[in-house]
């Protein structure tokens, strides 16, 4: 692949507004995901609920560093809407990165769209590798896991 990388990006439309509006799924999804696409985390998520100007557009904002670049989401519970963006300097599976958020969030109504950023961008020689997601329904089953053992917190 020539250029920087690719820049997935999700806009979720009719998502489980329950999911949505979950600070710890949301946690554990920037927490967890990066490890699980190859990619190396190099901060702790930072997500917050958010109440805005609109009441209807609160939900949840949060994003991740990672070594590669960055993924985000921006939730809104009420609109059941979400949108994700992942964008790396090295290759990864986009088909699978995108199912799993959809399914994830349960979205029945997705967009999605796939860019290759930098494409003059000037690569060294190194080989770049596009790792597959490994076990993601053990991601999944953790996250579950870890938003009901909060609730109940």
């Amino acid at each position: 692949m020539a250029g920087f990388g690719p820049h997935v990006m999700l806009d979720l439309n009719k998502c489980n507004s329950e999911k949505l509006n979950d600070l710890s799924l949301c946690f554990k999804f920037l927490s967890e995901f990066p490890k699980k696409i190859g990619m190396t985390k190099i901060s702790t998520p930072h997500v917050f609920p958010y109440e805005g100007l609109v009441p209807e557009d609160k939900g949840i904002t949060g994003t991740v560093i990672i070594a590669e670049s960055h993924i985000s989401i921006h939730t809104f519970p009420i609109k059941e809407f979400a949108f994700i963006d992942i964008f790396s300097c090295k290759p990864f599976a986009t088909e699978q990165v995108i199912d799993y958020c959809i399914d994830l969030f349960e979205s029945k109504d997705p967009i999605h769209h796939v860019t290759h950023r930098g494409v003059s961008f000037p690569r060294s020689e190194a080989d770049l590798e596009i790792k597959p997601i490994l076990n993601m329904n053990e991601v999944d089953m953790a996250i579950q896991t870890t938003s009901v053992a909060l609730e109940n917190v």
